[in-house]
């Protein structure tokens, strides 16, 4: 017997749709154009991880010691340079992830990863409450074969937490492209006059125990010029 397709009700995707359209609404008077990455400095390394929303990885990994900098963007897709709303379609293949720099002498990959468990759902596949879809995927994209070996560690080590299968996906990391402006440092900006961020983000960070960081402490350097047409290659 053929079991019945499972199909989310109706009124996720609804919500999903109204997400994805109120984000894409907000700002539309200030710079649209994508950000540039801040210069990596001597002795940083780099993560880039998806998990949902960008807003609310982004918002956690501002607030860990040993992080520099945390840039929202794209990767894991097939389309060159894609906006907002390319992605939010589902058609380019990318992922809403986070590029973040950290000191390793200050917070481990492996640290990072613990947040990274911890900060979302990884046994819900192309979905993140109800914000649905493959550019809301689980995501690990390793830079080297040493983050690729303690990505794979670490994502076995947290398999014995859940309960149901972790279906987080380690990729080799491509080009990452900023988002626009107006998407970056967002919760901190205008988190507190935004109806998702409220529900969604503010929860998350209390329950982590990172609700009473002071703004001064985030890190949230990124420059504010455009992005090169060339792109940004992995490091």
């Amino acid at each position: 017997m053929i079991p019945p397709r499972r199909t989310l009700p109706l009124a996720i995707f609804t919500a999903a749709l109204f997400f994805c359209a109120s984000k894409a609404s907000m700002h539309t008077m200030e710079n649209q154009q994508p950000a540039t990455l801040p210069e990596i400095p001597a002795g940083h390394e780099v993560a880039t991880l998806a998990a949902g929303c960008y807003w609310c990885v982004e918002a956690v990994y501002q607030r860990l010691d040993g992080v520099h900098s945390v840039v929202s963007g794209f990767t894991g897709g097939h389309v060159a340079h894609p906006t907002y709303e390319n992605v939010c379609s589902g058609t380019t293949g990318h992922a809403e992830s986070v590029r973040i720099v950290y000191n390793p002498q200050k917070i481990s990959y492996t640290q990072i990863l613990d947040w990274f468990w911890r900060l979302h759902d990884p046994t819900s596949l192309n979905r993140q409450g109800a914000d649905v879809g493959t550019h809301y995927r689980s995501a690990i994209f390793y830079h080297n074969d040493a983050q690729k070996q303690q990505a794979t560690a670490s994502r076995a080590k947290a398999q014995t937490t859940f309960p149901s299968p972790i279906v987080t996906e380690i990729t080799k990391a491509t080009n990452f492209y900023p988002t626009k402006l107006s998407h970056q440092d967002y919760y901190r900006t205008v988190g507190n006059r935004n109806p998702y961020c409220q529900r969604v983000i503010t929860p998350k960070l209390k329950k982590l125990g990172l609700n009473q960081t002071p703004s001064s402490k985030l890190k949230t350097q990124h420059s504010k010029l455009p992005q090169s047409p060339a792109g940004h290659q992995p490091e």
